[in-house]
């Protein structure tokens, strides 16, 4: 009986209480909209309790629950049986129920869950409300009564969809943040499988060719068959060393890809991103190293800074490289909180510095500085120096 019953009431992917789930909050939370339910034991104040009143809302409010809860965790294509049967219920109970008013209210604002444009549903709701009307009009209901339902339901309808519509671009936000992160990783590893193609195929021919030349040296000139296997084994041990360089770089980010991710992100969360122009041609390592940075620092920017505007800033000379992140946020950015010690590691790396501008209600600034001297595009920085500088200005 409870796996029966836990069946019924398990959330579909696409309903209101998944989307609850994936957000983080609990499935209850969505219970708390029964509080205007109230209503239900608040009309008869207006006239008197009775028996009938009481044996109504006995008989009716376990079917309304069940209902509501149906609504939550049913699918969008499901959710329409379920409102609709609650203004059925509601309608069906007029003659003799008026508390069943709150039952229609509550059918007309969980309709918004289905599968139903905009457009579509203000007809569906205006349809159910001149239906709801003329029935009340007929059984002789209070003008009050007739013209507060349609208001409400109008009211809090409207606010309804637009909490769906600002979900459903929240989530098509996140999966177009997914999807640059996704389409940048797949470029990465097609780029790095054409590097290893073009090498191994090379280098494993080349192999080849000096193992069978010595195996045909072997008998008759012994030292030329053992300076093949000795150039046999320098190139192997030079592949080695491509090899590894290449599968390195399959953790590079794309400092482009990584931009346009960082503003699909600030977006999902009210902030306009601003950058200029990006620099050309930088060494591997760099492009990795600062790629990675921004990402930190935009997630701080999303998480606590309370911003509305963020920029990044390069500005590029033949001796070094200057980056400088900065937003309009609440500021007060401590020097080794929210990820920035991480930062000011990885900027050491490629013998960096790193100095913070964040004084309390006027926002954050990094301005971070990258030398360029003596490396070449493309090329790692493995033995540059770890001294870097890292300050903070008040």
């Amino acid at each position: 009986m409870i796996t029966l019953i836990r069946s019924w009431f398990k959330p579909a992917p696409d309903s209101f209480a998944a989307n609850g789930i994936r957000k983080g909050r609990s499935p209850w939370v969505d219970g708390v909209h029964l509080l205007w339910s109230v209503w239900i034991f608040i009309t008869p104040m207006f006239d008197r309790y009775t028996w009938t009143w009481a044996l109504f809302t006995l008989a009716t409010y376990p079917v309304f629950l069940f209902l509501y809860a149906k609504c939550i965790v049913s699918s969008r294509r499901a959710v329409k049986f379920y409102a609709l049967s609650m203004n059925a219920l509601s309608m069906a109970l007029l003659a003799w129920y008026p508390s069943g008013l709150t039952y229609f209210v509550f059918g007309c604002i969980l309709l918004r869950g289905c599968m139903l444009s905009f457009r579509m549903y203000l007809l569906a709701i205006t349809a159910l409300n001149a239906a709801c009307l003329a029935e009340a009009w007929l059984l002789h209901y209070p003008w009050q009564a007739v013209f507060s339902i349609p208001l409400v339901s109008f009211i809090v309808g409207l606010v309804t969809a637009a909490e769906r519509i600002s979900d459903d671009k929240d989530a098509e936000l996140k999966l177009s943040h997914d999807e640059v992160r996704r389409l940048a990783a797949t470029a990465e590893r097609e780029r790095i499988g054409r590097d290893l193609h073009d090498l191994l195929g090379h280098t494993l021919s080349l192999i080849t060719l000096k193992l069978e030349l010595s195996r045909k040296l072997f008998d008759r000139d012994s030292a030329g068959a053992r300076r093949e296997l000795e150039e046999a084994e320098r190139v192997a041990r030079h592949a080695l060393a491509e090899v590894r360089a290449a599968v390195t770089g399959i953790r590079s980010t794309d400092l482009a890809a990584e931009l346009a991710s960082s503003r699909l992100l600030l977006e999902s969360s009210g902030v306009h991103l601003d950058y200029g122009n990006l620099p050309d041609a930088l060494p591997q390592d760099i492009e990795r190293t600062l790629a990675l940075v921004i990402r930190e620092a935009m997630t701080n920017i999303h998480r606590h800074a309370g911003a509305t505007e963020a920029s990044i800033r390069f500005t590029r000379t033949a001796e070094k490289l200057d980056m400088q992140i900065s937003d309009n946020g609440k500021g007060g950015l401590a020097a080794h909180g929210n990820g920035v010690s991480g930062m000011c590691e990885r900027i050491r790396s490629i013998a960096g510095t790193l100095q913070i501008d964040s004084p309390p209600h006027r926002g954050t600034r990094l301005l971070i500085s990258v030398p360029l001297q003596g490396q070449k595009a493309g090329e790692g920085s493995a033995g540059t120096s770890q001294k870097g500088y890292m300050g903070t200005a008040a």
